[in-house]
């Protein structure tokens, strides 16, 4: 009777381990959108990976993420283009990686911040922080960490203040997270399987 439930609980370990090892191995999510089809909606002549240059979180040290990277099915499909990161009015906001201010003023009444990251292709890597009260000019050379503006206290598609970070090359939208190493990211809870 003891060795029959002895096998069992090592059944289930080894079951365990295969089931871990296996979704540690899995391949990344692809970077690039694409529709309902698999056609990937980035040119296909552009790099199909983000280099990982970020050294910083844009707001605190591990925030957040309130919603993540939706890419869309189609070019003008709905989604989310960028991560929400929880964030309370005031907040600095950093340059995650080096790059050239490409634009900072308003949109649409929202503060917005443009930053072509340095050394990322043609055309650049372009991450975006928006509402934001600009700290920055427009051609302004920034450094990862550098303070670029404060996150604003009203303009956020959050039902609480945040800051929305994008990332794009050219006219596609990507998943900004890709930039970060995996030691900076969030990592979910722990979670172990019940034996029984």
């Amino acid at each position: 009777m003891r060795a029959n439930r002895c096998a069992r609980v090592c059944a289930r370990l080894i079951l365990l381990v295969i089931v871990t090892a296996t979704a540690l191995l899995a391949p990344p999510p692809p970077l690039f959108a694409a529709d309902a089809r698999g056609t990937p909606l980035a040119d296909p002549g552009l790099p199909a990976t983000v280099p990982v240059i970020g050294r910083t979180w844009p707001v605190g040290l591990r925030p957040r993420v309130l919603r993540g990277w939706e890419p869309p099915a189609t070019v003008y499909g709905p989604g989310h283009r960028g991560v929400d990161l929880a964030a309370p009015a005031g907040t600095p906001v950093r340059a995650v990686a080096p790059g050239r201010v490409a634009f900072a003023g308003r949109v649409a009444g929202r503060g917005v911040i443009s930053v072509d990251l340095a050394g990322t292709g043609d055309p650049p890597l372009r991450t975006t922080y928006e509402p934001v009260t600009a700290a920055v000019e427009e051609g302004e050379e920034v450094e990862p960490g550098e303070v670029i503006g404060t996150v604003d206290a009203s303009g956020s598609h959050c039902t609480t203040t945040c800051l929305h970070w994008g990332l794009r090359r050219g006219e596609d939208y990507l998943n900004p997270l890709s930039l970060l190493p995996p030691w900076l990211l969030p990592r979910g809870p722990s979670r172990l399987l019940p034996l029984t």
